[in-house]
């Protein structure tokens, strides 16, 4: 495949993917005024949940609903994820309503702002609320003065936002400060949360009736307790999206994308490794849009595995392969950013992902090289060059000179290594204009070994003449 062919190719299936997610955006499913829509968040918070949340109540406002309920079940996630949302439901023209759910959920860390910005919080029975204390992208502690300025800052907005809604700023302030965390019922009790539902019906008929205020200055009355459920769950774009967006499956899909670009390249008009390699790419930097990465981690990564792949066309002994392994390590070792985020584990490249993939990579190059090296050792299959080991068999006494059958042709030879006998195997050493010049096959030798040994003698041959 021509390298323009290969560019029209990468180009169409961009514009697939940007169907993909213009697809993704979709409203939802059709409603009438006064419905209650009910969005389902659960995983990590990032930016998939947060167009998902955007994409929900942005329907949910176009048909005049009665409320949104997300039911919300997340470990925490990016801040900046957070914030988006958080920011969305406090400027939303409806109500809107967060349940954690279901029992054995949690709203944890990035999840606690969430819970705390809503119009109305809810909790099923066995779920908690809390530990919101700021941490690195590895979920662990940040250290240091930027630990208090993270948590400072942190303390300050949680506080805010619980004080916009009524609730319990000091419980707020020490679920960022000291990563409280409270159950159901004893949220309940602390004004963290205005009910304990077991069910969706349940908390609806809770909350009917209640007054919001919304931020547009409007105060309305939920009515909720008979009005009809329109369930706007995340499409199958999205899902994959949410998939994808993990730094493990970018970096995988970028090495693999780059690698079956390069098998086209070594082998020219195999569409299935140029049309595998471009979407892979494509997906690749998606992800790299939706998580938090350090671009000098992702250069690094590409630069190693650059050096690996011109390893096989450069042959420098290794040292390009060695120095696109180490590359590669290094820039996964920092291919996420290490900002605060109230983020739980997950946000960081696995270890050991890294350094197989280098080595493997490394491996491959290693391989194809070994294989091209043997191949430029082979004699020539072509011209005259290719008689040049060839076995044959005397047809006529060469004392020294007679005549040999050399893959089905008669010629005429020159014996280098005394007289031969018919019927005896020779072996090319030699080509003179339209004479060959042969050898005696010794029985113990195979085809092989005089091929190589036929080669080396011209060689040598070659090196003396001048």
């Amino acid at each position: 495949m021509t390298f323009a062919r290969l560019l029209r190719l990468s180009f169409g299936l961009a514009l697939i993917a940007l169907a993909l997610l213009a697809g993704a955006c979709g409203s939802g499913p059709s409603a009438d005024p006064g419905d209650v829509h009910v969005l389902t968040a659960d995983g990590d918070v990032g930016p998939i949940m947060s167009r998902y949340i955007d994409r929900g109540i942005g329907h949910a406002e176009s048909t005049d609903a009665a409320a949104v309920v997300i039911r919300l079940d997340t470990p925490g996630g990016l801040s900046s994820s957070m914030d988006e949302i958080v920011q969305r439901i406090m400027r939303a023209k409806v109500p809107v309503i967060v349940y954690v759910w279901p029992s054995g959920g949690r709203a944890a860390s990035a999840g606690t702002f969430i819970t705390m910005a809503s119009h109305v919080a809810a909790m099923a029975p066995g779920t908690s609320i809390g530990a919101a204390s700021p941490v690195d992208i590895s979920g662990g502690d940040i250290g240091g003065t930027l630990q208090d300025k993270a948590t400072n800052d942190a303390a300050a907005r949680i506080r805010d936002i619980a004080r916009v809604h009524g609730r319990n700023e000091d419980w707020a302030e020490s679920a960022v400060r000291e990563a409280t965390s409270a159950g159901a019922q004893e949220a309940k009790t602390l004004g963290v949360v205005e009910y304990v539902s077991q069910d969706l019906t349940s908390l609806l008929s809770q909350a009917n009736g209640t007054s919001i205020a919304l931020a547009d200055g409007r105060k309305v009355t939920l009515a909720t307790a008979d009005a009809p459920l329109r369930f706007n769950d995340r499409t199958f774009v999205e899902n994959f999206l949410a998939v994808i967006g993990d730094p493990n499956i970018a970096l995988l899909l970028i090495s693999l994308g780059t690698l079956a670009i390069f098998l086209e390249l070594l082998h020219p008009g195999a569409i299935f490794p140029a049309v595998f390699g471009a979407i892979s790419i494509l997906f690749g930097f998606f992800a790299l849009s939706v998580i938090p990465v350090n671009w000098a981690g992702v250069a690094l990564v590409l630069l190693g595995i650059a050096l690996i792949y011109i390893e096989v066309f450069v042959t420098s002994s290794g040292i390009l392969a060695i120095g696109g392994a180490v590359a590669l390590i290094l820039g996964g070792f920092i291919f996420t950013t290490d900002n605060p985020e109230f983020a739980g584990p997950g946000m960081e490249v696995n270890r050991w992902l890294i350094i197989g993939l280098a080595l493997g990579l490394a491996t491959f190059a290693s391989f194809i090289l070994a294989n091209i090296i043997q191949l430029r050792r082979q004699p020539s299959t072509a011209g005259v060059d290719s008689m040049l080991g060839q076995t044959g068999v005397a047809r006529s006494p060469l004392d020294p000179e007679g005549y040999v059958m050399i893959r089905g042709e008669h010629w005429s030879a020159t014996s280098d290594s005394g007289p031969v006998q018919p019927g005896e195997s020779v072996v090319v050493t030699d080509v003179q204009g339209l004479r060959l010049r042969v050898r005696k096959r010794p029985e113990e030798e195979s085809p092989r070994e005089a091929a190589e040994q036929a080669v080396a003698e011209g060689d040598q041959a070659e090196g003396g003449t001048s």
